[in-house]
């Protein structure tokens, strides 16, 4: 099979651009989505590059591309000098460098052993690696065969025909966990207004997003690391938004407990109309000599604004968020550190709506509104979520720092920081996982949370999400 292919790839090397001419709305949205699903700092590798179109349309500069075919080779560099391109088998990758990225595009139905070439890939990968593989969906055989037949689309050599479920297998096999999956482009062709509307909306939605000709899935590396390598080797910032919330200092500071390499507390009032910047100060002065804490004032309004303070003045590997009311206990938060140090996500979202919850805890009307929400932002993601708006969120600082870098992507949309975090995460594909916690009625104070106005808010938010996320 591999010899034939290569035969076959060979001769047709001249006229593949002439061919992907023929159907550039499709390719062109290839391309596009890959663009959009790589941040512009990461090192890319692309398995099966042909003549180099996708890598050249990619905004980040760190590109490589191979592919069997030397014919396909010599015309991709040709195309494009500035990159490297290289004449290899994707069954055998000799490179020497790890990539932040690793693309198969329409190439994985061609391979003669799939499961080998992503075994290859854990060679060029480091633990943050993310694989995108794109393939046809199977429901299209038969089109593309018939268009094939009256010279729509280029003639192709015989092929294996995967589902979403055969290529999960093949690279959790390899030692990759595929934890996001999708679908694009329900009609590849180009009809002003009517493509529109089909593709970024009507393919969207259920049912219907499983008749889209391209399928994809977003793998990173399986941890296999044992305890003893991550048990202490973070370092960890556990911020405090504080508003109103005198009463809760102190128990925050002594309920908090020490994790990771280190431990420290940033406590950031927000303009409280109590006594809590006072008590901040004084809890501070109080355990200086047996907690590592820092305090701040935050300068804009909004738990977001708080968030951010709190982050640019931490100093930790591994960012926390921990709510000053403490519904979420503090005493939870070390499962949030081992599920990030050990590798198993890279998002950790608190969720209160697994355990039962005192009865206090969540008024029904918004425990209704977490409900929706978390369907909403399943379907918005394409990662399962059960609770948008559990305060407590951890990951690392170099990932909030990517995160920060590109936030003109959204933009300063949100008051809270949940949302402006989970996006975020989302587009730097982060795997994101959640944590169980038993929510607490509050002991102290009142909550800060409008159901009907802070609603409206975060509707609006999730239609301005769905015009930068999923209507893409």
């Amino acid at each position: 099979m591999k010899q034939k292919n290569l035969e076959f790839f060979e001769k047709v090397a001249i006229k593949r651009d002439e061919w992907k001419k023929r159907n550039n709305y499709y390719w062109g949205d290839l391309e596009n989505f890959s663009d959009y699903l790589i941040p512009e700092y990461a090192s890319v590798l692309e398995v099966g590059c042909g003549t180099g179109d996708l890598l050249a349309n990619l905004k980040t500069k760190k590109v490589t591309g191979i592919d069997f075919s030397s014919k396909m080779i010599e015309i991709a560099k040709k195309k494009y000098p500035q990159i490297d391109f290289f004449v290899m088998e994707a069954e055998n990758i000799t490179l020497d460098k790890k990539f932040d990225y690793i693309v198969i595009s329409n190439t994985i139905g061609y391979l003669e052993d799939i499961q080998q070439v992503f075994a290859e890939l854990k060679k060029i990968s480091h633990k943050h690696t993310k694989v995108i593989v794109t393939y046809h969906n199977f429901l299209w055989q038969p089109l593309f065969s018939f268009a094939e037949l009256i010279g729509l689309r280029m003639k192709q050599p015989e092929q294996n025909w995967l589902s979403r479920v055969d290529i999960k297998n093949l690279l959790y096999l390899s030692g990759f966990d595929a934890y996001k999956e999708g679908e694009r482009l329900i009609f590849p062709f180009y009809i002003p207004i009517l493509s529109t509307i089909l593709n970024k909306y009507f393919a969207k939605f259920p049912f219907l997003r499983k008749l889209c000709i391209t399928d994809y899935v977003i793998a990173k590396p399986l941890s296999v690391a044992e305890e003893t390598e991550w048990k202490n080797r973070y370092s960890v910032s556990v911020v405090i938004p504080a508003r109103n919330e005198s009463g809760n200092i102190e128990n925050a500071i002594l309920r908090t407990p020490k994790m990771g390499s280190h431990t420290e507390i940033i406590f950031i009032e927000g303009n409280s109309t109590d006594d809590t910047w006072d008590k901040i100060q004084e809890i501070a002065k109080k355990y200086k000599d047996t907690h590592d804490i820092k305090i701040g004032r935050q300068d804009g309004k909004g738990k977001g604004d708080a968030v951010r303070k709190g982050y640019d003045m931490a100093t930790g590997d591994i960012l926390m968020i921990l709510d000053a009311d403490l519904t979420v206990p503090p005493e939870d938060l070390p499962k949030f550190y081992n599920a990030i140090a050990s590798g198993k996500g890279e998002f950790i979202n608190g969720s209160r709506l697994v355990y039962n919850m005192d009865k206090e805890a969540m008024r029904f009307l918004n425990l209704l509104g977490n409900k929706f929400f978390s369907m909403m932002f399943t379907w918005l993601l394409d990662q399962r979520f059960k609770d948008t708006l559990c305060g407590t969120k951890v990951l690392f600082k170099l990932d909030y720092d990517h995160l920060k870098a590109g936030r003109k992507f959204f933009g300063d949309f949100d008051p809270f920081g949940d949302f402006d975090l989970i996006f975020g995460a989302s587009k730097l594909n982060l795997k994101i996982i959640e944590i169980p916690i038993r929510y607490k009625e509050r002991t102290y104070g009142e909550t800060n949370i409008s159901r009907f106005k802070h609603g409206m808010i975060l509707l609006r938010m999730c239609a301005f999400a769905s015009k930068k996320i999923k209507f893409i």
